[in-house]
């Protein structure tokens, strides 16, 4: 079990604290954090930089439930004639979007094949290399 030590870390750093001095330990376990529902969720990993400004950047790792509530506009991953993809779906205008303007959205039609897997509920940036994802890689 993860010991957390519960602080806001600040992006600019001009001097602080220990974060030892006055904390208390919370037994927290990171599936706990981050999984609602376990048997229901599943990990992939994102490629490319069409959802960059939605904060998903290439390589992070992208928690999927299957089982969370749906709303209109969920980024979720699907399979979309044969190719998996991580997109913000609106469910109301069947359309797919990607985050920058030089991503055009992507209107469903009657010819697509199109299987919703899951709603992304939490995405981890990776800022090292790890040999425990890449050894889950094809």
């Amino acid at each position: 079990m993860l010991q957390v030590i519960p602080l806001a870390a600040q992006a600019g750093i001009a001097g602080f604290e220990s974060p030892a001095a006055e904390y208390k330990q919370l037994g927290l376990d990171l599936d706990e954090l981050l999984i609602e529902h376990p048997t229901a969720t599943f990990i992939g990993l994102a490629k490319g930089d069409s959802m960059v400004g939605y904060g998903i950047f290439d390589g992070d790792l992208l928690l999927v439930d299957r089982a969370a509530h749906r709303s209109s506009l969920d980024i979720v991953v699907a399979n979309l004639n044969g190719v998996f993809v991580c997109k913000l779906f609106d469910r109301k205008a069947l359309v797919l979007l990607s985050a920058g303007d030089d991503h055009a959205p992507y209107v469903l039609g009657p010819g697509d094949i199109f299987d919703e897997e899951g709603i992304v509920v939490r995405s981890v940036r990776m800022h090292r290399y790890s040999k425990m994802v890449n050894k889950c890689l094809p």
